[in-house]
Formats: structure tokens, sequence, C-alpha cells
């Protein structure tokens, strides 16, 4: 079975690149009816060639400077370029511009071919001169080394020549390119028409996945749902169509007037809009100009062309020939996958300035100038997966991340291996926020997670200096936010508490039935502060089993008054006092005597009432009811009817 594979047609206006086209395959790529009166290529046109082994698919590129952005839709997938150069006019303005987008497109396979050699004006001289400049044109790119054969497409010269060197290329454009059979579905719409009884068709050029009839699939941008109806390739219907042939496609769900060039036809949940994306951008040496942070520019990339400003990450210019990472903020969505390649023009004038390759295709705002945002950017270009993979997972932040996303985000192709190794390493930790919910990021993020509890803690314990614990919920509050990711208050609480207990196990913060607090962190008390807690905690020593309330200790204190029951809280937490219930606090000295003198005094298991138990505490109805309920509640005593037991006595009723 052959090898499908793109080729894309490149060079100047009027070169010949349509002829050459007809003469190898007997298809006019010219297909509107203004191409035809003008003869030249405006919009994409395509054919096949089969060479035995390797099948070419053919997208056949206008050359003209105003159509170059079609130029750029058509170069979308391609596997080998053919350059072709016209003997009599030999290298010009597009063929230099053409040439610089299939280097920046990341071509590593091609050749050249010199046309229109049998023009009876043309010395042979002439022709070795075009060769020579030719050859000097591509002597630092990725065609350095490709054979230049002279064709001519009236006579049918060079044309069996040429048929066999790009069987040879093609050869080495399989081995470079391993076709992506199994990958997800990913087509990029080049056209959309409409044919009278089918309905929607789009075309474009296959660069992952297989396709089937019946096959439910997603256009994005725009979330748009749609079935396969019929799918041709070059004119013959099939039932499948795979990555690197050019697929005409009939779908069900869609008039093509919601179609526009730059979606994208792809498997369900492969491909996610962006209007960010962190890119590695280099800028052409021929760059007229530096790029300037902020400076906008038009993108090309897939089919879709756009309107973006560059951010730079590590400077504020961006010479020519120099290579950084950026990112791109668009006028609209768009989709890619890493490492996908992209090309950039300047707004005005129109020239093709740069390119690069997409890291992060769903990108957050990344800040500049952070040392590790930028280490990890460049672990996105790392060979080994795994690098990659992890700083995929660290780049995913707090979204809800799967290990299926490796396939788009770090170009991984065994991803459930890999998700296994970033666990086994301790680069993806899980946490759990419901028996059915799992919630996955990376280590250094949870870190970073961690940090936040403990800055907005730091917080708290300035806004109320004189609590020795903090209330809970107030902290969670703090992280409402976090519902974006995880979705609702419910699961908020879930993953702050999660990421505590594991501050707590490291022993970075202190959590108790009270609250929360940083490890190490207590009150911060003046000296006048320190004077009345002492007074207080004195205060309560010296009234026994009849203390006095918050308010009239407020009333006592001459300063400070304000911060009186926060005091009295402190000295709670600090073990000084003991809260009884609302407002009524025992020194824990007393609170002691207490339990030993009922101990004593119930020991011998026959109980006593509430007024037995007033008269030998000394104290009051008042605080005897609170006193002996909070012992039933710290399980000290156990009430029987009118009588107090111990409660480690057995019943006397059993």
């Amino acid at each position: 079975m052959p090898t499908d594979l793109i080729l894309g047609t490149a060079g100047h206006i009027d070169h010949g690149k349509t002829s050459l086209v007809r003469a190898l395959t007997g298809v006019d790529t010219d297909r509107l009816p203004e191409e035809k009166k003008r003869g030249i290529t405006i919009e994409l046109g395509f054919a096949e060639l089969d060479l035995g082994d390797y099948r070419l698919g053919i997208v056949d590129v206008p050359g003209h400077e105003r159509f170059v952005r079609n130029m750029l839709a058509g170069a979308t997938g391609i596997d080998l370029a053919l350059l072709v150069v016209a003997a009599d006019d030999s290298v010009k303005p597009q063929t230099r511009e053409h040439l610089e987008i299939l280097r920046l497109l990341d071509l590593q396979a091609g050749l050249i071919a010199i046309t229109k050699t049998d023009l009876t004006d043309l010395d042979p001289d002439w022709i070795d001169m075009v060769e020579d400049e030719v050859r000097e044109l591509v002597s630092d790119t990725f065609l350095a080394d490709a054979p230049i054969i002279r064709t001519s497409a009236p006579t049918g010269a060079g044309l069996d020549e040429l048929r066999e060197a790009l069987s040879q290329a093609a050869e080495r454009a399989a081995a470079n390119r391993a076709a992506k059979l199994d990958g997800p579905f990913r087509l990029a719409i080049d056209r959309a028409f409409t044919i009278t009884g089918h309905g929607t068709v789009i075309t474009g050029s296959i660069s992952s996945g297989t396709i089937h009839v019946g096959d439910e699939m997603l256009i994005e941008p725009g979330d748009i749902q749609v079935r396969v109806r019929g799918i041709q390739n070059h004119d013959r219907s099939v039932e499948a169509a795979q990555r690197g042939q050019r697929a005409a496609i009939n779908l069900v769900g869609i008039r093509h007037a919601e179609i526009r060039r730059g979606q994208e036809l792809a498997t369900p949940g492969h491909l996610i809009p962006s209007r960010l994306l962190s890119v590695q951008l280099s800028l052409l040496p021929s760059a007229p100009r530096p790029l300037k942070h902020r400076a906008r520019v038009r993108l090309h990339v897939g089919t879709a062309e756009l309107i973006c400003s560059v951010m730079l990450l590590d400077r504020d210019r961006l010479e020519a020939g120099q290579t950084a990472p950026v990112q791109l903020m668009l006028s609209e969505p768009a989709v890619t996958t890493w490492r996908q390649p992209l090309v950039v023009r300047s707004e005005s004038p129109v020239v093709t300035i740069g390119g690069g390759h997409v890291l992060e295709p769903d990108a957050a705002r990344a800040p500049r100038n952070d040392e590790q945002t930028l280490e990890m950017m460049e672990k996105l270009l790392d060979d080994e997966p795994i690098e990659r993979a992890s700083a995929a997972l660290y780049f995913a932040g707090l979204r809800d991340w799967r290990p299926a996303d490796l396939s788009r985000t770090a170009g991984i192709d065994d991803v459930a291996a890999v998700g296994d190794a970033l666990r086994e390493r301790g680069d993806l930790q899980e946490i759990s926020l419901s028996p059915t919910r799992t919630f996955r990021l990376h280590a250094l993020v949870l870190e970073q997670l961690c940090r936040r509890v403990e800055a907005a803690l730091a917080k708290l314990h300035e806004e109320f200096p004189l609590q020795s614990m903090l209330d809970y919920s107030r902290l969670v509050r703090r992280f409402a936010y976090l519902d974006v990711y995880v979705g609702s208050d419910a699961m908020v609480r879930a993953l702050v508490g999660a990421v505590i207990q594991r501050m707590k196990k490291a022993k970075r913060v202190k959590v108790t039935e009270r609250g929360i607090a940083l490890a190490g962190r207590g009150p911060q008390l003046s000296a006048n502060e320190q004077r009345l807690v002492d007074q207080i905690i004195a205060d309560f020593r010296e009234a026994g089993f009849q203390p006095p309330s918050v308010k009239q200790i407020q009333a006592k204190a001459t300063r400070n008054q304000a911060s009186v029951p926060q005091l009295v809280e402190l000295a709670v937490a600090e073990g000084h006092l003991v809260k009884i219930a609302a407002d009524f606090y025992l020194h824990s000295d007393s609170e002691r005597q207490v339990r030993e003198i009922l101990d004593e005094q119930l020991s011998g298991g026959e109980g006593m009432t509430l007024s037995q138990i007033r008269e030998i505490l000394g104290t009051t109805r008042k605080y005897a009811v609170p006193l002996c309920e909070y012992l039933d509640r710290e399980g000290f005593t156990r009430r029987e009817g009118d009588l107090r037991v111990l409660a480690a006595a057995k019943s006397t009723t059993t």
C-alpha cells in the first residue's frame, strides 16, 4: 500500500508551478475563471501524483505577493516541497519569501525544479548561472543538498527525472515524518462549499489520524458537532481517509456559510480553542526592524490568519536573527498543538518577518522574566518525552488535567506510560476531592498553592494579631476563585482541605478544632496588651468557680478594652483558660479542681443531683448548670435522670 504524503509547490508568480503540476499529473489546478483569464493561481489548487511506493497529494499555491496568505494556508500539513524557479527569470522576491516560509514551517525534505528551459532565446550558460544562483539561495536551508531538475512542461523534458527525484524526496519525508495514523484526527479547513443534493463539503490536508464515513467530529473553534456523510480523495469516493492525504468531506449538521478558513475538523476533545499561545519565535535575519514587546503582527497558523500582540517574556525587543520565548495574544481563538509551526508577518507593510513553533497551545498568562517559567518553556523543547510531559503538566496549572492531554500539549504518543512515569517520579500529584473526582497537578504547582495558603494565613494573622488560631472558613473563602477550576464551592473546600492536610503533615501549619495557624506563628502583643492578658488570667484564677463575664473584664480594664474578647480567646488557646459555654470561662486550675472534686465525690457510683454538685462546689445555679453540661459534653460525667454519674462508671439502671 503506498504511503500518502502532501507535496506543496512554492515559487514566484508566473514561474510555471501550475503548468509543471499539469504536466506531471494531467490536472489543471487553476479552477477559477479569473485564474484562467489572468493565467495566475489565486486560490489553492490540488492534484494527485502516483509514484508507486508513494502517493503525493499536491497543493499548488499562488505565488503573487498579494496571495501569500493563501500560500500559507496551503502550506499547512505539507510533508515535502517543490521549489520552482523559472529559467528566464531566476530568483525573485517571492522565491525568497516562499523559501523562508518553508523553512519556518519546519520542512525537512524537498527538491528544486527549474522551469521553462525550452525557451529558444535562453543561452545554456544563462541556465547554468540561474542554477548557481538557486544553489546559493538554498545553501543554508533544508534544500542545500536537494537535486535541481531542469524541466519543460510543454516538451516534457526532465519530467521523468523529476518524478524519480520526487520519489527519493518522498522517501526522506516519510522517514522524517512518520505518519500518525493512530492519533486523533485533524484536518485544517482550507475551503468550504455546497453541492446540490449533498450539502456542505469541506476540503483540507489531513495532518493526523484517520476519518471514516459515519464518524462524529467537531469543528473548532466553534464547538460545532458534525457527522461525516461521505469522503472523497482526489475525486474518488472512499470509506476512510488518513494522515498525509487530501480529502473532501461531506458533513451533516452545518451549513457551509458557518465555516471559515482557519477552523479545523477534529476528533472531539482533541483541540481546544485559545486566544493565548506560548511560542518559540525566531525573527528572520532579513527582518527590517526589531520586534518590540507588545508589537502587533499577523499570525499564520494552520489555515488561519489572525492579528496578534507579541508579549516578549525574557527581553524588551527581539533583534533580527534572534530566537526567544514569547506569548501571542490573538484577536480571536485558534486551535493548535505542541510544536505546530507558524509564520508571522508584519502588520504593515505586509512581509514575512519570522516564525516558530507552538509550545503551549492553550496557555495561561505567563509572568515576564520569571526563571521557573522560562526553564519550563525550555523543557517543552526537550527531546525526552518525560521532560516535555512534565513541563506541559506544569503549565496546565490548576486546570483539570488528563493524561490524554499530553498528545496535544507535548506530542506524546504513549500517554498512559508517560503519565505513569510522571506519577512515579513525583511530578504528578493526585488529590482526591470526592469518591469520583481526582484532581491532578504538578508538584511545583501544588507547592505554589501551598505558598498561597501560607500567604493567606500570614495576612489573616496580620488582620487578627491577637488570635492564635484563625477561623478555617475565613481562610477557605479566600480561595473561592478556585471554583473556576474545580467547579463548585464544595470542591474548593475539598481541594483547600486536602492541601492543608499535606501542609499539616509537613508541619507547615497547625490545625485544631478551634482553627488553623501557621507553624511558629503566634499573637503579636504590645506591652500593654501583654499586661492586660496577664491581669485577665489572674482575675479568673482568683474568681475560682464563679468567674467574671467578658463584659465585666472589659469594664474593669482601663486600656485596650476592645481587645479583651480576643485576649480571653488567646488565653484559652494558650491553655490558661477553659471555655465552658458562651461568655463563661474558668481558669484551667479551677477546671481541674472541679474534675478532682467530682471524681472523688462520684467515685462511689451513687450519683449526685445538680443541687448537690452546686453545694459541693460552693457556686450558684447560674454557673453549675453550664458547668455540668460542659462536663457531660466532655465525657467526664453522664446524666441519668436527675443524677450525674462518672461516665466511666457503670450505669445504675443496668
